[in-house]
């Protein structure tokens, strides 16, 4: 039975291709069932309307956000009189380059906020492929929070879990309640750490966070982890499909008093505000950095084999 200041929230899994009709209509069917099924809310996937054999495709169908994609899932909000969590759309830039936006739509089917991804995945993964997401997008500047019925959201975008300082700003200067991670995790990385960052985060944070994730093979160059998940402030995960390669939703009920609870009984911010409000001057904040930049020194003159050893 969810709880009397609760409300409920349906997180999408599924399997993106290089079809923006097709990924439409996948999408409209989940839409339908989280509308049946109470959510207030649904919650989309990095590279939910289209994704490529080559990340570069994606510019073949960048849009403004006024364009006829992003029109068609307002639409498709108003509708169901639904909330949309659209992570990762292909937003048209500037110089051949798109920005990875994550939009919120509200049930009347108007863009309430944007997030433009801060951090760009430009990595050459351990026994998989090579990644420049720089190549043909340009990076955010500005981090984004928005209130919602499920409550005050705090937006990201798949790689930027790798990053806390984004999750402490959005919890300590933006007081987010919910922290939506939208994402299309490679099976290497998805193995080894999605979970446990995900969980990191929400602990850390004291919020709920809710992580929609592409699944399975998108086509025979691309290929991603799944596992959608929904966490609670504690850590616990409260929504999860059977299958972490399947399409569907996982639906769970946000429950805001929870919230309450967990930062009353374990007051981080009072210590977190206490600590950032130090000047760098402080012995203890010297220390620390001192510590920390002759670690980083050490590490950065160790020989190759060394450092794996090390590490």
């Amino acid at each position: 039975m969810a709880a009397l200041n609760s409300v409920r929230v349906a997180a999408v899994q599924m399997t993106s291709i290089n079809d923006v009709a097709s990924n439409f209509s996948t999408c409209s069917r989940l839409v339908k069932e989280a509308a049946s099924a109470g959510a207030k809310m649904i919650c989309f996937p990095e590279s939910f309307s289209f994704l490529g054999p080559k990340s570069e495709d994606s510019l073949l169908v960048a849009e403004a956000l006024d364009g006829p994609i992003m029109q068609k899932y307002c639409s498709l909000a108003r509708e169901y009189s639904i909330w949309l969590s659209l992570g990762g759309f292909q937003e048209k830039g500037h110089d051949a380059h798109l920005r990875n936006t994550h939009v919120i739509v509200d049930d009347a089917g108007n863009i309430r906020s944007t997030y433009s991804k801060i951090h760009l995945f430009d990595v050459d993964v351990p026994g998989g492929s090579t990644y420049r997401e720089s190549s043909f997008t340009e990076p955010g500047k500005d981090i984004a929070a928005v209130d919602s019925p499920i409550g005050r959201l705090g937006l990201t975008i798949c790689y930027d879990l790798r990053f806390p300082e984004i999750y402490q700003q959005l919890r300590f200067n933006h007081d987010a309640q919910v922290i939506l991670v939208p994402s299309a995790f490679t099976p290497v990385t998805g193995q080894a750490h999605w979970e446990i960052l995900l969980r990191a985060r929400a602990i850390e944070t004291q919020c709920y966070v809710i992580a929609s994730a592409q699944a399975g093979k998108h086509n025979k160059t691309r290929e991603s982890y799944g596992d959608t998940l929904i966490i609670d402030p504690w850590g616990t995960v409260v929504g999860r499909l059977p299958d972490r390669l399947s399409t569907g939703i996982t639906v769970a009920d946000i429950d805001l008093s929870l919230i309450d609870s967990v930062r009353k009984k374990m007051p981080i911010a009072e210590v977190w505000g206490s600590i950032h409000a130090l000047p760098s001057s402080t012995p203890w904040v010297s220390t620390m950095h001192q510590f920390f930049s002759g670690v980083v020194s050490t590490l950065e003159r160790l020989p190759e084999a060394s450092l794996d050893k090390t590490l």
